[in-house]
């Protein structure tokens, strides 16, 4: 197979994102009056130019105003596209409208969710893994789910994460005071330890030149890369948390997508309930990304270092910040937890893999090396040589195609994009179009090495 290199794009969209927020700095700066005599928080100001999504955001909507004619394709931010299933939203309409009666009005729930639906979700996902209900935190996500781990796990802390990594992460930890600061010259943050991910160890850290941290944040299957941890992998992992006295933070937000066998849970593993907490969400599992639903699993078991069980502080932790999620989702994601709308869901993600399937063989076909796309909705393009951003930029001129620049997920990350197979059937056909024509008639941008195809 081939990679390829990018030169530079002297389109706008191509601009460096920190010129480009110093300079929308500069003018807000010019606009402000008088000031107050609050010292801003040092913690975000070691924050490295904008989040990821909301910079690419900014630059598609630069792009449209640029093109307001042309039909943009995501092929970017991992939204879902395709309709709830009817019997869910039906559920959730029947919640809602009882809402206006004596006997159906509800107010305030339980903060840890409603009881029903933490047993369902104990019985659903992790039926033989012995989690209990009590175990299991109804929220409004997994991503604020990870900020409320950050409040958990206080400043004082160390972590590792992969490399590349879901950005929440790093900047949660950066929010919460757990890092110094951004190192330009190698795109880090100190006081992280940056376990790299890559074709070189099978996507897998190598823990035998991994220095221990309190905190170890991991995903499977991995976003961006979409590779999954197989079972044995997970048992070294878990091991080396217990050997070092570690935390494991597992995101299992894709788990639904997993069709090879490999642990969907890390309490799949014998020994993970003593070191491990698990987030997931019913986001991508049932296109819950706007009606907003997840979960996290504290187990019993889980002590800090004087034996005190974690789950009472995580307890203190949602009672104090959070006042449940909305009773509507709830209600909506009981029903996903039904033979009936499981059976629905299963279709949903079905119709996602199969756009990933028609991405990865158009892809393939460009002589492109790429990763992932088996066990994850995402593929990880590898364009070796070429900056992230560059690449980001010509293909969104050229294609009028968002896409994610890796370098947006760690220093492990560049020379990468990230495509999802989230979107619409005739939206992936005409993309896949477009990379075609792009790709086959404007080789003479690209300089092409060899490199050996490997995919998960």
């Amino acid at each position: 197979m081939v990679s390829l290199t990018f030169f530079s794009s002297a389109s706008s969209v191509s601009s460096s994102p920190s010129k480009i927020v110093k300079s929308s700095l500069d003018f807000e700066l010019k606009k402000l009056g008088g000031c107050t005599k609050l010292v801003r928080n040092v913690n975000l100001e070691k924050l490295k130019n904008n989040y990821l999504f909301p910079e690419i955001s900014r630059r598609e909507l630069e792009h449209v105003k640029k093109h307001p004619n042309v039909q943009l394709i995501s092929l970017g931010t991992g939204d879902t596209t395709e309709p709830i299933p009817k019997q869910i939203t039906s559920d959730m309409s029947t919640f809602a409208d009882a809402l206006s009666t004596v006997e159906g009005y509800r107010g305030y729930g339980l903060e840890q969710g409603d009881k029903v639906l933490r047993k369902a979700i104990a019985d659903t996902f992790y039926g033989h893994l012995r989690v209990k209900s009590n175990e299991v935190f109804v929220s409004d996500g997994a991503q604020s789910d990870i900020s409320r781990i950050q409040l958990l796990l206080g400043s004082g802390v160390t972590i590792a994460v992969q490399d590349p990594t879901f950005p929440a992460y790093i900047d949660s930890s950066v929010i919460i005071g757990q890092t110094g600061s951004f190192h330009e010259a190698t795109k880090k943050y100190q006081n992280v330890v940056y376990m790299p991910c890559g074709p070189q160890n099978s996507f897998f850290p190598d823990l035998s030149k991994t220095p221990r941290t309190d905190v170890i944040f991991f995903c499977s299957p991995n976003n961006p890369t979409g590779y999954v941890a197989s079972k044995n992998q997970l048992h070294q992992l878990v091991e080396f948390a217990k050997t070092n006295g570690s935390i494991i933070i597992f995101d299992s937000a894709y788990a639904a997508f997993i069709e090879d066998g490999s642990p969907r849970s890390i309490y799949e593993i014998p020994g993970a309930r003593e070191v491990a907490i698990e987030i997931s969400s019913f986001s991508k599992f049932a296109g819950f990304t706007g009606v907003r639903l997840g979960w996290t699993i504290i187990p019993d078991e889980l002590l800090y270092s004087n034996g005190f069980p974690i789950i009472n502080d995580f307890h203190r932790i949602v009672t104090t910040s959070f006042n449940g999620a909305s009773n509507i989702a709830q209600a909506g994601g009981l029903a996903c937890l039904s033979p009936v709308g499981l059976k629905e869901i299963r279709s949903v993600i079905n119709y996602y893999k199969e756009n990933r399937k028609i991405l990865m063989e158009t892809l393939a076909s460009l002589g492109l090396t790429v990763y992932g796309g088996v066990n994850a909705p995402y593929l990880w393009v590898h364009f070796r040589g070429s900056k992230s951003w560059d690449v980001f930029a010509e293909i969104l001129e050229n294609t009028h195609i968002i896409t994610v620049p890796g370098s947006g997920f760690g220093p492990g990350g560049e020379e990468y994009l990230r495509i999802s197979g989230f979107g619409r059937r005739d939206d992936m056909v005409e993309a896949s179009r477009r990379l075609r024509s792009f790709f086959n008639t404007r080789t003479k941008h690209f300089t092409f090495l060899s490199s050996a195809s490997n995919t998960n």
